[in-house]
């Protein structure tokens, strides 16, 4: 049963001090069920660290219940050009999000089901929140073949990933969150978790592929919403909990100070692009013009999300050395994404007088703005 309340009411009767923070932080020990009202990834992955950072779990267990339209999430420690395609997703309006755990990329609409365990450091358990999902969907469909991995994913009938697996540990709190794959548009997540780069030297964290399959098309009579509340039921079973589940809303400031501050650092470039960890790009650049057919060797070094090297090797009878400094110049410390690189190129563009090396540039600033 889900109710909409919001958390200062819902515990109201049970708190002696009324403060601001006082619905959540003074909820009765035990376990508590949260489900987000929001569709946004940026406000779910808040909530998830004001939760962490705030809320004393010592006693206390909370499940988070969360949805989002469609994103692509990357680990804490991954390179998001080797692991998605960031032109589709900007055509397609698909967000790109960073979250602050380790893991893999995941890609999230409102087909896939998250869930987040919040318990102290020293009761963080994966393999214990597995078992427990996996018993919430025998106890609803009890012919869904679901087991754990040792690498504490799930897998349907043995072969076919439905959700993976990451975590933070802080100093005294810690959090397991997975996925649940029940209707998710499988065309999109498999298009847009294929990078289409290549010359990518990095040591970031790489995803592992995998076979995915939806419990939907395993039991078309399956929902959602099913599947939301066996799961709350099952957790609930095992700590003691109130079976029921409170919504709320994770852009209230009201409920949760200073979450939207986090939310805004999570949609920041400096956070999405700006901790990707340091890489390299070595590519060979097929240029083909009115007059001429010619391979150029370009290489780069991205530190922060930043160029910090910029090296191209053009004939200088094709183009003056003189035009790709003024390139290389322009380009050093700019951020490594379209719009940056395309203002700077388009300024260069703007000096040069000369019909037929303008249009020479121009194809080597075009394929220089693929790279991203």
């Amino acid at each position: 049963m889900i109710i909409q309340s919001s958390l200062k009411k819902c515990f109201q009767s049970h708190c002696i001090l009324k403060i601001p923070t006082a619905g959540f932080q003074w909820a009765p020990k035990g376990g508590l069920i949260l489900q987000s009202v929001s569709q946004d990834v940026y406000q779910n992955l808040a909530l998830e660290d004001w939760i962490h950072d705030t809320i004393d779990l010592e006693n206390r267990h909370i499940l988070f219940l969360w949805r989002n339209s469609p994103a692509v999430v990357i680990g804490r420690h991954q390179n998001p050009w080797q692991e998605c395609n960031l032109k589709m997703m900007r055509q397609k309006g698909i967000k790109l999000a960073r979250r602050r755990s380790g893991g893999g990329t995941v890609y999230h609409d409102l087909g896939n089901i998250n869930l987040t365990f919040f318990t102290t450091r020293k009761k963080y358990e994966r393999m214990e929140n597995l078992r427990l999902v996996v018993q919430a969907l025998k106890a609803l469909r009890p012919q869904l073949d679901v087991q754990a991995t040792t690498r504490c994913d799930l897998l349907l009938n043995g072969m076919f990933k439905i959700s993976g697996t990451a975590a933070k540990l802080g100093r005294t709190a810690a959090y397991h969150h997975c996925t649940l794959l029940c209707n998710t548009d499988k065309h999109i997540l498999t298009s847009v978790l294929k990078s289409p780069y290549n010359g990518i030297k990095s040591n970031a964290t790489a995803s592992v592929p995998a076979l995915v399959k939806n419990l939907l098309e395993e039991d078309p009579t399956l929902s959602s919403e099913l599947i939301f509340n066996a799961i709350a039921e099952e957790y609930a079973t095992h700590y003691h909990a109130d079976k029921h589940i409170t919504v709320i809303n994770p852009a209230d400031e009201n409920e949760f100070p200073g979450i939207n501050n986090k939310a805004k650092e999570l949609q920041g470039w400096d956070w999405i692009y700006g901790k990707t960890p340091k890489f390299s790009i070595s590519k060979c650049l097929n240029i083909v013009s009115e007059q001429s057919c010619l391979d150029v060797k370009l290489n780069m070094d991205i530190k922060n999300g930043k160029i910090e090297t910029f090296d191209i090797d053009v004939p200088q009878q094709w183009l003056p050395p003189m035009m790709c400094n003024k390139l290389k110049d322009n380009l050093i410390g700019s951020k490594f994404c379209p719009s940056e690189t395309a203002a700077a190129a388009n300024a260069l563009l703007r000096t040069c007088t000369d019909y037929k090396l303008y249009n020479k540039w121009n194809l080597l600033c075009e394929k220089v703005l693929m790279l991203m």
